[in-house]
């Protein structure tokens, strides 16, 4: 394994579980991968997909979650795709864990046979518009590109088995954008809302939806993440340092 360089760190994620290698400037980790990660209802020898896998982070969660899963990280950036291909053997998921650069326009499911997925979980680019972060990789990340947020999501059920399931985390003000996307084509729609601090609006969602399934939504209790001094709930901490479910 080759060991960070000055431009990369190597960090810690659910109390020292999960390892990542990340850039110094440019995209960093927070917690959305890894809310994502714990939403995902996958068991071990299931096929998930991570769609725009970033450094990996959402990938190496859910592994460290759900033991014996098999994933595919894909990425369009090459250099955050090199760091998720550390992050395989820095968490030792040679066996059940793969990267693929490429473009989730051009390549979903291209490299792979169609309908593989029994999940594809993703972390989309959230920014419709305005001034891009000065740093490239960042805005990359960041900021939507050709593939418009209905786009994504439509690529997305494209590597999805029949009944498979979609999960992402976006923002709360999406959530009109995220079900017209998903209607006709998907059913038993779970949405989570996410709260900085109780008493505040949902500033993330996670949905988690159904390919060719026509049961009812269900909007789920909604998890806040901190105390009124700034400390993680209880709920939050036993996901982002206790690797719980998010179910």
């Amino acid at each position: 394994m080759v060991p960070p360089d000055s431009a990369t760190t190597d960090d810690r994620l659910l109390d020292g579980r999960v390892h990542i290698r990340q850039p110094v400037a440019g995209y960093r980790v927070a917690v959305d991968p890894v809310l994502l990660a714990a939403a995902v209802p996958a068991k071990a020898g299931q096929l998930v997909l991570d769609a725009g896998c970033g450094t990996g982070a959402a990938m190496f969660c859910l592994a460290a979650r759900v033991p014996g899963v098999k994933l595919t990280g894909l990425e369009v950036q090459p250099s955050l795709a090199a760091h998720a291909l550390a992050g395989i053997a820095l968490n030792g998921l040679q066996d059940t864990a793969r990267i693929v650069t490429g473009d989730i326009a051009r390549d979903v499911p291209g490299p792979f046979d169609p309908k593989l997925f029994d999940i594809v979980m993703t972390n989309p680019p959230f920014g419709e518009s305005g001034t891009p972060p000065p740093d490239d990789s960042l805005a990359r990340a960041h900021m939507e590109g050709e593939v418009d947020l209905p786009g994504w999501i439509m690529h997305c059920l494209a590597a999805l088995k029949p009944k498979g399931r979609l999960v992402m985390i976006h923002r709360a003000d999406r959530l009109s954008d995220i079900l017209a996307a998903l209607s006709g084509r998907a059913g038993d729609i779970r949405i989570r809302p996410i709260h900085a601090k109780v008493g505040q609006p949902a500033r993330r969602v996670i949905v988690d939806a159904g390919l060719g399934r026509r049961t009812p939504d269900t909007l789920l209790p909604a998890l806040v993440l901190h105390e009124g001094d700034g400390a993680y709930t209880a709920a939050a901490d036993a996901v982002l340092r206790g690797a719980g479910a998010l179910l």
